[in-house]
């Protein structure tokens, strides 16, 4: 199964759209997941948010602390270490992370349940580094999304008023080191799904992402440096009635002499804009699809979110 994971080359995309949509829709099919190389996200604008995240995670607990907004379902800001765990898990993932949300303009109707990101006074270069970083994987995302939109027969730009103002997230991980190194194939994030529609992932510093293949069998996914890992996430795989599925991943232990050493990520979480109505579409039910009930974005969104444990019932 070595071949599953056979990155596509976004130059492709350039040179024979048809092309480039019928090989991320074919991995999206097999396995939930692709891996993109050459990818258009600047390098420059990657390490200042990743140098911007780490001075973050470095700062005292307590200073953490002014970020989290545990009342608003910690979708903005910072979670702290233990907090968030897998649908059906009760044990947490050892993990903390920052949430930055879209900026939305002074009058938008989505105010009222999009909440602006704070501002980190103790990181200078945090808000305009990490913005910048959120703006590049949210115009990358989009199109991904159009090539999506031609692998399932609909128009080229058909997501894009539906996500223009989706409630997208980065979120800046850090997994930090253990002092007692756990057996290595444990977890660190336990098996889940994402709930969004598409996710974009740089590559960690630190190996450790499986992707729960349909055979049973878990697949490490370690894309070549500077490439990018996107993978369906539930919304999309509801969309289609489950013909783009939306895959378990996990983050397991590295051996122990690695699992010394701390683990950073940033996975980019592609939300449909709030108001908009998931349904079925009629071409995938005609593959056999599954049917399920109509549902918009937020208050899918805000099903699981209690279910992982971020917004208490």
């Amino acid at each position: 199964m070595t071949d599953l994971f056979e990155p596509i080359p976004f130059s492709l995309w350039k040179e024979d759209k048809a092309a480039f949509a019928d090989k991320l829709g074919r991995s999206f099919r097999e396995t939930g997941f692709a891996v993109i190389t050459g990818h258009p996200v600047d390098q420059a604008i990657i390490a200042r948010a990743n140098d911007a995240a780490k001075d973050f995670f470095k700062l005292p607990e307590d200073v953490k602390e002014k970020y989290h907004d545990a009342a608003n379902g910690r979708q903005r800001g910072y979670t702290p270490f233990g907090t968030e765990n897998a649908k059906g898990q009760t044990a947490a993932d050892l993990k903390e992370f920052w949430h930055t949300g879209r900026k939305l303009p002074p009058d938008s109707k989505y105010r009222a349940t999009m909440k602006d990101t704070p501002v980190v006074d103790e990181v200078p270069e945090f808000d305009p580094a990490t913005r910048a970083f959120f703006e590049e994987l949210d115009e990358f995302g989009r199109t991904l999304l159009r090539a999506v939109a031609l692998h399932l027969n609909l128009p080229e730009d058909w997501f894009d008023d539906k996500v223009e103002m989706g409630n997208s997230i980065l979120r800046l991980l850090h997994y930090p080191p253990q002092k007692n190194p756990p057996p290595a194939g444990t977890v660190r994030a336990a098996a889940h799904e994402d709930i969004n529609v598409i996710t974009l992932l740089l590559g960690a510093e630190e190996a450790g992402l499986e992707v729960l293949h349909r055979s049973g069998q878990w697949l490490g996914v370690n894309p070549p440096p500077d490439a990018l890992v996107i993978n369906c996430g539930d919304m999309l795989q509801r969309l289609t009635g489950g013909v783009l599925p939306s895959t378990t991943h996990r983050v397991v232990n590295p051996e122990p002499e690695r699992a010394k050493f701390p683990r950073y990520s940033t996975p980019f979480f592609l939300h449909f804009n709030q108001d908009f109505l998931i349904e079925q579409l009629p071409q995938c039910m005609e593959e056999g699809g599954k049917a399920q009930p109509p549902i918009t974005a937020q208050d899918y969104l805000m099903e699981r979110l209690r279910e992982i444990g971020l917004v208490r019932a």
